[in-house]
């Protein structure tokens, strides 16, 4: 079913900056730090893990052309959050510091991520 137009897009639990492990695909096992999060279709871009094959017209950066490998964007199903602590992959949740502002805990070590 397709998505309505009006329809928010769901709220990650993952951004820009983490450290990631790929837990499901081709890529299973590698671990890198996200580059883009692309909201509408809930996919991230990650450093080293999907790798494709572009094929590419020469231009002015690269004038031979030819075939460039590059990342794809990897559904975020198919990523977990690696604990800052332990370095192990973990669930995200979230909890009021003393500041009162809300904040992304490790549901593995109760450690703040930042």
């Amino acid at each position: 079913m397709d998505k309505k137009k009006h329809e928010q897009p769901a709220k990650l639990k993952i951004r820009k900056g983490d450290l990631v492990k790929v837990i499901a695909g081709d890529s299973k096992g590698t671990e890198g730090k996200i580059k883009e999060v692309i909201l509408a279709n809930g996919r991230a871009i990650v450093e080293g893990a999907n790798l494709v094959s572009k094929h590419t017209k020469p231009n002015a950066a690269n004038p031979n052309g030819g075939i460039v490998k590059q990342e794809a964007a990897i559904h975020i199903s198919n990523l977990a959050l690696v604990d800052p602590k332990t370095g192990k992959t973990t669930r995200v949740g979230r909890k009021r510091n003393d500041a009162g502002k809300l904040v992304r805990v490790s549901k593995k070590s109760g450690e703040e991520i930042k």
